[in-house]
């Protein structure tokens, strides 16, 4: 046994430093090096000889003027000049929508980026939202991270749980952890519905993903004039008394305040930004002086749109000379064949998705021109996605005025539409422009959001900008790219090896390919030479510039379903590298070839988690046996609260029968206020006090006739009540509300259509986030007391 050397207990205790690293994490630095403050693990008494790999820092003696000087152990720093990294995700955008690639949108600041910067034009998403961002922020192949679907529309299966595992972790996470401050704005649609609520668990929130701050939405789309808004875990609201507020400019306003916060406390520490607006998701919304830019500018029709846009885009070169017109898909009319009143109501339509989109690339501008005037845009690397899939269709054929009635079946005749044209763009309405538009902003593929087996669904643009590194700004990628590319292209950028394990968690494969080597050098073969896809069905491979896909059997617009499977219809097959638009079926020339890329396909899909393949519409996944927060209870009971109740933390009541009792006092003098409303302004409920009376408003479309209020007869007086409201389902869909207080003779009211499918999630007590009585009452608050609000709901 080998002596210790003698050391007197007067001279104190050694301090020591940490082991150099006993686990790796995150390629850089152990779990102790995100600590501050003393680490008390370096502490050893003097009798101790430093461990291999140790070293003695000094002593601890009884007082400060015997010890050695103080020792802090401080974050992760990152690497030598690591580049600042902006990473941009616009909403439902297609390929041939921006001016950028030569659509019809002007996007100044896509533009300008474009100019010292590169194009990519063979980018590709997955033709879905929540599985397109799944796969941004994790760097791998959206089922394998359990993101074969939307959030909303999640399974127990594997690839479709909506849960992200901790052995993929997000960039936030890896980027967190090696010296960089991290945010997030805008939307959030990648943590599951049960986990959304004010009681978490929060780790799969942006905070929890490693995204030191947060402010934006969660789900899918949201209300640009009166967006459901959260600051890091907390629900907040817009801000008061402000006629011209607007989310995205309230984005760019929160992203550059956090900007200079960040310059003004630590100037040298490098950020990842992720920038995520809504836009341009539905509802289309944007400012009227915006939308009157584009007054007639669409009066082409969408048939003339595509012709103008392909030839813009081969005279920008963004795709190659020769390029041919994908055919029409079945479902979408013909421009000519359109009566005048429709052409009238659908180019406005368009105007403002126009105006929408171009808005928020504006303000996307505003950021970029925060980082240009802090002197950082030169070492900021910016990476700007056109979209997280194609143009959406869902507004199908004639377009839609609320899409989430919508989805619940319920679509605006035309004489509703012409009514609302003045106003579409505005917060009356959650509008989203006809399949039409979507095809020709998809220009020059075939077909849509959803449709993973076309490139309508899954080609985007894209443009890298990094002065500092890109030596000939300007040019254009043609290199076949992935969504999953992103994640490993940042780490490479910044110098960070790809981890293997975080927070001793072991990390699964990483399918991205960096783009790195494409930065400097455009004519570089393609690294990506495979790829597979599947979303609700519609299945592709991709192998050496062959694509192998299948057909759509339900059309992006049925919320109703189901559509077809891989093993049924027919499968096209085409060679992109002679055919950029996807536009010659080439199965029958080549079927040996089509059997084989059939079955890479199904071997991809095994191996991805892709399988079993699930089909059922959106309606149908609602559905379905789906984690809850509330599980199967049926009695519910809520009390006054200034926040919103969000998340699956109140119970769902379409297509049943339900009840809420609600025990409340009325004050002396006015009374009038809300009670209690679910929902939001295009679809929902709720229960006020108007002029003194108790009111109740069921709203599940447009139509005039689906906006149902019951009224009791008499005032009330000042005191105490119990107002009870019963709605019953019926059949044919139909329903009957049934409003009683005090327990007094009811008044009842028929319903023509009880929501079947969707309620938005919000609720509130005491006060109105949604306006639902749509007469600009603002909060509506209740200035009486209210006891208790108790919902009861039936089975589905």
């Amino acid at each position: 046994m080998r002596m210790l050397p003698r050391i007197l207990a007067a001279t104190g205790l050694a301090l020591v430093a940490a082991a150099t690293a006993s686990a790796q994490h995150t390629g850089a630095a152990g779990d102790q090096a995100r600590q501050q403050g003393v680490d008390r693990s370096v502490w050893r008494p003097s009798t101790v000889l430093p461990r291999p790999g140790e070293t003695w820092h000094g002593t601890i003696g009884r007082t400060i003027q015997t010890s050695s000087a103080p020792y802090y152990k401080m974050d992760t720093k990152a690497p030598p000049g690591a580049p600042n990294i902006l990473l941009i995700m616009t909403d439902d955008v297609g390929f041939g929508a921006s001016s950028t690639f030569g659509g019809p949108v002007p996007t100044a600041t896509f533009d300008a980026l474009a100019k010292v910067g590169e194009r990519y034009n063979r980018f590709n998403t997955t033709a879905l939202c929540a599985p397109t961002r799944a796969s941004l922020l994790t760097g791998r192949e959206p089922h394998t991270v359990g993101f074969g679907a939307i959030t909303e529309m999640g399974t127990g299966y594997p690839g479709y749980s909506t849960v992200l595992p901790k052995s993929a972790a997000t960039i936030g996470e890896v980027f967190r952890d090696n010296g960089y401050a991290t945010s997030w704005f805008g939307k959030n649609h990648n943590t599951p519905e049960w986990e959304q609520s004010a009681v978490g668990p929060f780790d799969r929130w942006p905070n929890g993903l490693g995204f030191d701050y947060f402010y934006g939405f969660m789900g899918g789309a949201t209300n640009q004039w009166n967006p459901s808004l959260f600051e890091n875990h907390t629900p907040v609201q817009k801000p008061a008394n402000d006629p011209h507020y607007i989310l995205d400019h309230d984005l760019a306003d929160h992203a550059i305040a956090w900007l200079r916060t960040e310059n003004a406390a630590s100037p040298d520490k490098p950020f990842l930004l992720y920038y995520a607006p809504g836009t341009s998701h539905s509802p289309h919304h944007a400012p009227a002086d915006w939308i009157a830019k584009f007054k007639g500018k669409f009066d082409m029709g969408w048939d003339k749109m595509r012709e103008q846009t392909l030839a813009r885009q081969i005279a920008l070169g963004v795709v190659p000379k020769g390029t041919r017109l994908s055919p029409r898909p079945a479902g979408i009319p013909a421009w000519d064949s359109l009566s005048p009143q429709r052409k009238r109501v659908y180019a406005h339509m368009m105007e403002v998705y126009a105006a929408a989109l171009s808005y928020a690339d504006n303000q996307i501008g505003r950021v970029i021109g925060e980082l240009k005037a802090e002197g950082k845009f030169d070492n900021t690397l910016v990476i700007y996605i056109q979209g997280d899939n194609g143009g959406s269709g869902e507004g199908g054929p004639e377009g839609s005025i609320n899409d989430i009635a919508s989805i619940n079946g319920f679509r605006a005749d035309l004489a509703t539409m012409i009514k609302a044209m003045p106003d579409l763009g505005g917060p009356k309405y959650y509008n989203n422009y006809p399949v039409g538009w979507a095809w020709a902003m998809n220009t020059p593929f075939q077909w849509t959001k959803q449709v993973a087996s076309h490139l309508g669904g899954i080609r985007n643009g894209m443009v890298i900008s990094w002065p500092k590194r890109i030596r000939a700004p300007g040019g254009l990628r043609p290199q076949f790219a992935h969504v999953s590319d992103i994640a490993p292209t940042l780490y490479e950028a910044a110098g960070i090896p790809i981890p293997t394990s975080v927070d001793g968690i072991k990390q699964q494969r990483m399918d991205g390919i960096s783009l790195a080597y494409s930065f400097n050098h455009p004519d570089a073969p393609s690294r990506r030479t495979s790829q597979v896809f599947e979303m609700q069905g519609n299945a592709a491979w991709y192998q050496d510039g062959w694509f192998a896909n299948t057909t759509p059997t339900r059309p992006p617009w049925d919320f109703a379903g189901p559509g077809g499977l891989p093993t049924e219809g027919k499968w096209q097959l085409y060679d992109l590298n002679t055919d950029f638009s996807q536009s010659q079926d080439l199965a029958a020339k080549y079927p040996e070839k089509l059997a084989r890329m059939k079955a890479h396909f199904w071997q991809e899909a095994a191996r991805d988690d892709i399988l079993p393949i699930d089909n059922r519409s959106f309606a149908r996944w609602r559905t379905s046996n789906r984690p809850s927060l509330l599980g199967d209870r049926s009695r519910f009971v809520f009390y006054p609260s200034d926040r919103r109740i969000t998340g699956g933390a109140f119970p769902d009541l379409s297509g049943r029968s339900w009840s809420v009792d609600i025990k409340f006092t009325v004050p002396d003098g006015k009374s009038d206020g809300t009670l209690v409303e679910n929902g939001s302004r295009a679809v929902g409920w709720g229960v006020f006090i108007v002029d003194g009376c108790p009111v109740f408003i069921h709203k599940a479309s447009d139509d005039p006739a689906d906006f149902v209020r019951v009224a009791g007869p008499d005032k009330l007086q000042p005191g105490q009540h119990v107002l009870s409201v019963r709605v019953t389902k019926l059949s044919g869909g139909k329903g009957e509300a049934e409003l009683t207080v005090d327990g007094g003779s009811p008044v009842t009211e028929a319903i023509p259509h009880i929501v079947p499918v969707l309620i938005p999630d919000d609720a509130e007590t005491g006060w109105s986030f949604a306006d639902l009585t749509g007469e600009g009452r603002g909060n509506f608050r209740f200035p009486g007391k209210i006891d208790s609000v108790a919902v009861s709901r039936g089975d589905r």
